[in-house]
C-alpha cells in the first residue's frame, strides 16, 4: 500500500473541516503547530489502495504573514512540502475564496482545487464552469458537497491522480507588473543559491520582496544547514508588493 499526505487548506468556513472529518472519522487526533497555539489535526484515510496521511491546516484567507494561523499554513505547505494541497472552496463566495487556491498554486503544483457547497450554488442558480476553472489554473477541479457527501468518489480520484503523478499538473503563473519581475528576476538565483531548488524560490522571492520577516525567520528554522541572510541584506531594490 502507497502512502500519501494530503494538506487540507481553505478560507474559514468553506466546509474544509467538515471534509477532513468526513474522510478521516475517528481515525485522527489533535495538537498544537511546532511553537505557535495554533490548533492542528491529523488523521487517515484509505482509498483504491492507497494510504493518506491527512492534515488539516488552519483556515486563512492567505499565506502572508498576518497571523499565526495564516504562518503555520505557510510553512507547513513550503516546508512539509505534502503530496496533494487540497483547496477547499466556497462555491458560493468563488472570487473571494480563489486568492488563497492562486496563492498555493505559486508554492505548489500538486494541488487539487475542491470547490465545496455545490448543492447550495446550486440551489442559488449559480452555474460552475469546472472544466474552464481547471484549464486555467492547471489543476483538477472537482466540486462536491462534504456535507450531503456529494462528488467525494471523484475527489478522492483526482488526489490519488495528483498523488502518483498520473496527472501532471501545470499550475497557472501569476505575472505581475515590470518592476515587481525584475525584482524577482534578480532575487531569484539568489534565493535558489541560499536555500537550494528544493523550495518555491519564485514564491519566495516575492515575499522578500515585501519585506517579509516571519518568512525569513520560517527560513531559519527550517534550514539551519545554510546561512539565510537578514531581509535588509537580501532586498537591496526597494520594490514593495
Amino acid at each position: 500500500m502507497s502512502h500519501y499526505t494530503v494538506a487540507f487548506a481553505g478560507n474559514p468556513n468553506t466546509g474544509k473541516s467538515t471534509l477532513f472529518n468526513l474522510l478521516t472519522g475517528m481515525r485522527q487526533h489533535t495538537g498544537n503547530w511546532a511553537g505557535k497555539t495554533v490548533i492542528t489535526a491529523e488523521g487517515e484515510f484509505t482509498h483504491n489502495n492507497h494510504m493518506y496521511r491527512a492534515v488539516d491546516l488552519p483556515g486563512t484567507y492567505s499565506l502572508y504573514s498576518n497571523s499565526a494561523d495564516e504562518e503555520a499554513a505557510r510553512d507547513y505547505i513550503i516546508f512539509e512540502q505534502p503530496d496533494v494541497t487540497l483547496v477547499v472552496l466556497d462555491a458560493t463566495s468563488l472570487e473571494r475564496n480563489l486568492n488563497l487556491a492562486l496563492q498555493v498554486l505559486e508554492i505548489t503544483g500538486r494541488a487539487v482545487v475542491c470547490i465545496n457547497l455545490i448543492d447550495e450554488a446550486r440551489r442559488l442558480g449559480i452555474d460552475i464552469n469546472l472544466k474552464a476553472i481547471s484549464k486555467r489554473l492547471g489543476v483538477p477541479v472537482v466540486a462536491i458537497s462534504a456535507r450531503n457527501k456529494i462528488g467525494i468518489e471523484a475527489l478522492l480520484d483526482q488526489v490519488e491522480r495528483v498523488a502518483t503523478g498520473a496527472f501532471i499538473t501545470d499550475p497557472m503563473r501569476i505575472i505581475y507588473n515590470d518592476e515587481i519581475e525584475r525584482g524577482i528576476a534578480e532575487l531569484t538565483p539568489m534565493v535558489e543559491q541560499m536555500i537550494g531548488s528544493k523550495y518555491p524560490a519564485r514564491w519566495i522571492a516575492l515575499r522578500l520582496l515585501d519585506g517579509d520577516d516571519s518568512l525569513l525567520a520560517s527560513l531559519k528554522e527550517n534550514i539551519k544547514s545554510k546561512e539565510v541572510p537578514e531581509a535588509k541584506e537580501v532586498i537591496g531594490y526597494g520594490v514593495t508588493c
